[in-house]
């Protein structure tokens, strides 16, 4: 019980994170442009991964030869999430923004898990998955509307 409450605590500390980062980064775009702010974004993150890489004795940073292109060309997708913050943020407002950005992980996480797509344990589509989506969605267009 103390492990599942605990994973549910580090998830809400992730959209957390991504909710700060989704202003700042709208913000960061708007002042300096949304390729600048990625650059400044990401060099941070690299930093920051680099410090935490060398407390946790390199981990298995040798290994990534092995890895396939995909996960090798993952940080793109941070780009292209960055990107669209700094666009959505300032015409539609972080909640609008943020929403729609939960809306689209949403749908891609549920082809996901239905596929197994990257490695991914496979967790089919039901009717009670279909509507927690549905009730998310609803509760998307409410805060859109």
């Amino acid at each position: 019980m103390f492990e599942t409450l605990l994973v549910i605590f580090i998830g809400l500390v992730g959209g957390i994170a991504v909710g700060l980062q989704a202003q700042i980064a709208g913000s960061m775009g708007g002042r300096i442009g949304g390729a600048a702010g990625s650059l400044i974004v990401h060099l941070g993150g690299a930093v920051a991964s680099l410090a935490l890489l060398i407390f946790r004795s390199g981990e298995n940073i040798s290994e990534w030869r092995h890895l396939p292109w995909y996960m090798l060309g993952s940080g793109v997708l941070g780009l292209v999430l960055y990107l669209t913050l700094s666009q959505t943020i300032p015409k539609l407002g972080a909640t609008s923004a943020i929403t729609l950005v939960v809306v689209g992980q949403l749908a891609v996480g549920m082809v996901i898990d239905h596929f197994g797509l990257f490695e991914a344990d496979v967790r089919s589509i039901d009717f009670q998955r279909i509507g927690a989506v549905a009730m998310l969605m609803a509760g998307a267009y409410l805060l859109l509307r």
